[in-house]
């Protein structure tokens, strides 16, 4: 008999975004779901769609849908204040070595609020076995497919509200 020693699966949940619409729906869902202490690492291609979806988050959170959200790609981290947190937007492309990211605060932003981190590769152990981590893969012109893994209950509460939020934009008012 042989033993089985291939890595457990994580659970996921797969959410096609058919136009930027549906993209950011998906911001507003993350901004209903994620807490402090949670941590988004984003993967994906350049123009995937990464820093779009960190906007829409943002921008939901704060209860600002004109709030300038520049991306973080020269500054490596931007960090907003919610009503009840904050949230730190890292992109670490620009980072060369792991431990540069204690300059960054993001041992703070692990603890204290949300973190958003693109490039999350470029902090090889440090980032948190608890990340809810997402791939954003191009499918067409302005379609993306959003592959999400981490904990279950993540998983479950990002889905129900990434349909809430379909639904009621949906839904004809009266």
């Amino acid at each position: 008999m042989s033993e089985n020693t291939s890595a457990p699966v994580a659970p996921s949940v797969v959410i096609d975004l058919p136009d930027p619409a549906a993209t950011g729906c998906l911001g507003l869902a993350l901004a209903d779901v994620l807490r402090p202490g949670d941590v988004l690492a984003l993967t994906g291609d350049l123009g995937a769609g990464k820093t779009a979806l960190c906007r829409a988050m943002i921008r939901a959170a704060i209860g600002d849908p004109t709030e300038e959200v520049p991306s973080p790609t020269f500054t490596l981290v931007q960090v907003y204040e919610t009503p009840g947190w904050a949230i730190w937007h890292y992109d670490l492309y620009r980072l060369e070595d792991p431990d540069e990211a204690y300059e960054l605060d993001i041992e703070d932003a692990f603890e204290e609020g949300i973190a958003l981190i693109e490039w999350p590769d470029r902090l090889g152990g440090l980032l948190p076995r608890r990340a809810l981590r997402l791939n954003l893969t191009i499918t067409a012109d302005q379609a993306r497919c959003a592959t999400f893994s981490g904990q279950q209950h993540l998983l479950t509460r990002l889905e129900a509200a990434y349909q809430a939020v379909r639904a009621e934009l949906e839904t004809p008012s009266s």
